[in-house]
């Protein structure tokens, strides 16, 4: 969940899954996908290791920071916003055009296998800022799916002199929403929302700033969730963990509703 500070609200940057992939197509969602084989990371190259580690400490120490590497690389695949700093510091800015066409070019390189994420960051002699990346989720789809998820979100703020824009490949689409509109816009049907991101987008609703979204993060403890799949009446729904919401599945879409006590 990439996020900017706004007003009257932050607002989260959203993108369009593509109708021709695998799996959400045409939905809204936030950038992400799964962890490959090269999603590794050491010392000598990325900061906010121990602090990745920390934070998934239940799964083994490379797993953990698969994790984040993989959020970090999806990122700039799917939005084009690296998460990394210079020699001196300093997030890499990629304002000049020189900089924007060398990373442009560099993230069409991944998509094609070219190279790897981890290539691109050791050749410019960048740091991957893990610490940037703030997990706050853990959402696994129901066992009667027939491909399931294991998915973790992360929150993590726009950095500096950065410009986020969708790939034309995995996605067709990006916008900046406030979590709001974006569920406005998905009760109303002009968007499609999978329900953990309607659920996601309903958490930091009420946030007033990115700071606090991501200081609220911070000190929550990450909860497996998985929705429970119920079939009744003919009616598809799935009820989330917190028995208070559940989606029904109606004319193509998961359409929210509170459940009455």
């Amino acid at each position: 969940m990439l996020l900017r500070d706004a007003s009257p609200a932050p607002e989260v940057f959203m993108v369009r899954r593509h109708e021709g992939v695998g799996s959400f197509r045409g939905a809204h969602v936030f950038p992400g996908g799964r962890v490959d084989e090269q999603d590794h990371a050491d010392q000598a190259w990325a900061d906010g290791v121990d602090r990745a580690r920390r934070q998934l400490s239940l799964l083994p120490e490379p797993e953990a920071i698969s994790f984040f590497v993989a959020a970090a690389r999806e990122l700039f695949e799917e939005a084009g916003v690296l998460l990394a700093r210079d020699a001196s510091g300093q997030y890499v800015s990629l304002a000049q055009p020189a900089d924007h066409e060398r990373f442009t070019t560099y993230r069409q390189d991944i998509h094609a296998r070219r190279s790897s994420f981890v290539d691109i960051v050791e050749r410019e002699h960048l740091r991957l800022a893990l610490d940037a990346l703030t997990l706050c989720a853990h959402w696994v789809t129901p066992p009667v799916e027939g491909r399931r998820f294991d998915t973790r979100f992360f929150v993590a703020r726009l950095p500096p002199a950065q410009t986020p824009a969708h790939d034309d490949t995995e996605t067709t689409e990006s916008s900046w929403m406030t979590a709001a509109d974006a569920m406005r816009a998905g009760d109303e049907r002009e968007i499609q929302l999978p329900p953990p991101t309607w659920m996601m987008l309903r958490e930091i609703e009420a946030f007033k700033s990115v700071g606090e979204i991501i200081a609220a993060a911070s000190t929550r403890t990450v909860v497996r969730r998985e929705p429970r799949l119920v079939q009744e009446d003919g009616m598809r729904s799935l009820v989330m963990p917190d028995n208070r919401t559940r989606f029904v599945w109606l004319d193509g879409y998961w359409r929210p509703e509170r459940i009455e006590r």
